[in-house]
C-alpha cells in the first residue's frame, strides 16, 4: 500500500498546497494512505465516533469560530481532547490565527499542526487532486512508451526483439519517446493507467552498437513528452514459421495494468519487415476504433452480408426450377 509522510506533504511545491508548520513537528512521520479529508467539526463539540484519524483534518473558519466562542477552559479541553486521538494532521486553512493552546496541544500530541493561505474549498480540492494521484497505485513495466498521433502505445517483448530500434523510427518521424527499458505506471481514477519514465532513465534509450543515446539533447523537446495515458499495447514477438497469426484483426486481447483492460495486439517481427510502420498504422487503427469505427468488423459485416445475398440467391433459383 502507498503511504505518504506528513514530510512529504509539508514540502511539497509543485502541488500548490503552500504549507507551513506551526506545531508537532515531532509527528511528521506520521502517514496519509487514503486520499480522503475531513472536517473534524463535531469531533470538537466532543462526538467522535466518526472520526477518522488517519486522514487530514481541515480547520476552516468554522472550527475556529466554535472554539473561539466556547469559555476558555472548554477551548482548551477541546483542542487537547482533539489532539489526543492520534491524528495524522490538522491544517488551518485562510492563513487564520490559531490559538497557542490549539498549538501547545499539537505539541503535546506530537500531532502535526499545519497552515495554509487557500480557503478551505480550494485547499480540500487541492490536497484531495494530490493524494488521489500519489497514494493510486504504482507499479513498473519493462518495455518502450510512446506517443503516436496522440495514441499511447506500449511496446513490449523479450529483449533483443527490437523494441527501441523501432521507437527510434517512430522518434526520426516525429513521434514523441516518453520512456524506454523501464516505465512507471500509475492508475489514475476512473480506470486510466499513465506511464512515465524513470528519473534516472529519463529521455535515454538504449540501441545496441550505439549504447546510451539522449533523444531530448539529439532529437530536441518536441521528440519527448513527460508522461502519457497508455491506450495500446503491442507485444513484438519473433516470427515462427508456420505458425498461425491474427489475419483479419478479430482477435481482440486486453492487457491488464491495476485491473484496467487495455486493448494489445501481437505483432510478429521479422527481418525485411518495417515494424515501425506496422506499430504507427495500428495507432490509428486504434484512433479509428476510438471513434467506433471498426475496419475487421465492417469487413466481417460486408462479408456477412454478401454470403447471405448470395446465399439467397441460390435458393431462389433452386425454388424457381423447381417450380417450373
Amino acid at each position: 500500500m502507498t503511504v505518504l509522510t506528513i514530510q512529504e506533504i509539508l514540502e511539497e511545491k509543485e502541488a500548490g498546497l503552500d504549507l507551513e508548520l506551526l506545531a508537532g513537528a515531532e509527528g511528521l512521520s506520521r502517514t496519509i494512505s487514503v486520499p480522503r479529508i475531513q472536517k473534524p467539526g463535531l469531533a470538537l463539540a466532543g462526538y467522535t465516533e466518526n472520526l477518522h484519524p488517519d486522514r487530514i483534518q481541515v480547520l476552516g473558519s468554522t472550527e475556529l469560530s466554535y472554539l473561539a466562542h466556547l469559555p476558555a477552559a472548554k477551548a482548551v479541553a477541546a483542542a487537547k481532547g482533539l489532539c489526543s486521538l492520534d491524528l495524522a494532521c490538522l491544517v488551518v486553512t485562510k492563513n487564520q490565527e490559531v490559538p497557542d493552546y490549539l498549538r501547545q496541544a499539537a505539541d503535546d500530541h506530537q500531532t502535526p499542526l499545519l497552515r495554509t493561505f487557500h480557503l478551505s474549498s480550494n485547499f480540500i480540492s487541492l490536497i484531495t487532486k494530490f493524494l488521489e494521484e500519489r497514494l493510486l497505485p504504482t507499479s513498473t513495466l519493462h518495455g518502450v512508451l510512446l506517443d503516436v498521433l496522440g495514441v499511447g502505445v506500449l511496446l513490449q517483448g523479450k529483449s533483443g526483439v527490437g523494441k527501441s530500434e523501432c521507437a527510434l523510427d517512430l522518434v526520426l518521424r516525429g513521434y514523441r519517446l516518453v520512456a524506454d527499458d523501464v516505465i512507471k505506471v500509475r492508475l489514475k481514477l476512473p480506470a486510466v493507467i499513465f506511464g512515465e519514465g524513470m528519473d534516472l532513465l529519463h529521455y535515454h534509450m538504449e540501441i545496441r552498437g550505439l549504447g546510451i543515446i539522449n533523444i531530448k539533447h539529439l532529437f530536441g523537446v518536441a521528440a519527448i513528452r513527460e508522461r502519457k495515458k497508455i491506450d495500446l499495447v503491442l507485444e513484438l514477438v519473433q516470427w515462427e514459421q508456420g505458425k498461425e497469426y491474427d489475419r483479419l484483426g478479430l482477435e481482440e486481447d486486453t492487457y491488464v495494468i491495476h485491473g484496467v483492460e487495455i486493448p494489445m495486439m501481437r505483432i510478429p517481427v521479422r527481418q525485411g519487415r518495417n515494424t515501425s510502420t506496422i506499430v504507427e498504422v495500428a495507432a490509428r487503427n486504434q484512433l479509428l476504433k476510438e471513434m467506433g469505427y471498426h475496419s475487421a468488423h465492417e469487413f466481417q459485416d460486408l462479408l456477412e452480408k454478401r454470403m447471405a445475398e448470395a446465399a439467397r440467391l441460390h435458393a431462389h433459383t433452386i425454388i424457381g426450377d423447381n417450380l417450373e
